[in-house]
């Protein structure tokens, strides 16, 4: 009976512990957590991506996820198609511009998905990934699929990135 005793005893100061660790945090606090979980959401090519159902870019915190940047202009149009080499260089110089908007960098990336519809000519062409991943290559994911969003796109970059500090402003 002790032994009962004494654990249900132990039991009820760790309740009671738990319940005043609960509290609501202070309003100031509260708000700055609110304010680092909002979503703060980016589009590249807004009237593109109303049309199509998506949005470019989220951060929430510290944490910013991109969508996949294809080789496309304004309009919608393919651009480079049928050019592996320069359709990569666009799709990265569209993930650098919303990276630069929320003030993070190549070096804040942590993750990497390429899609492509011709592994093979892009691994020929995956060294260029060198002049942009200068202090380290992102985790990731490569895979071949059979087809993009739209016909002449050969390859689909997405990613996430971390920089610790960006919760507010830009």
């Amino acid at each position: 009976m002790t032994k009962l005793f004494s654990s249900a005893a132990v039991l009820s100061m760790i309740a009671l512990f738990l319940g005043a660790c609960s509290g609501k945090p202070e309003p100031a606090a509260e708000e700055a957590i609110k304010s680092t979980e909002t979503p703060e959401y980016f589009n590249l090519r807004p009237k593109l991506e109303k049309d199509y159902g998506y949005t470019h870019a989220v951060r929430i915190g510290d944490h910013l996820k991109i969508s996949g940047a294809v080789s496309m202009n304004d309009t919608g149009h393919i651009v480079a198609p049928g050019d592996m080499a320069q359709q990569m260089k666009n799709c990265y110089g569209d993930l650098e511009k919303i990276l630069q908007h929320y003030g993070y960098s190549y070096d804040d990336v942590y993750a990497e998905n390429i899609y492509t519809t011709n592994m093979v000519e892009f691994i020929k062409v995956s060294g260029f990934r060198n002049s942009i991943y200068k202090k380290q290559f992102p985790t990731g994911t490569w895979l071949e699929v059979k087809g993009l969003a739209v016909e002449g796109q050969l390859i689909e970059i997405d990613m996430e990135a971390h920089k610790p500090g960006k919760q507010t402003g830009n």
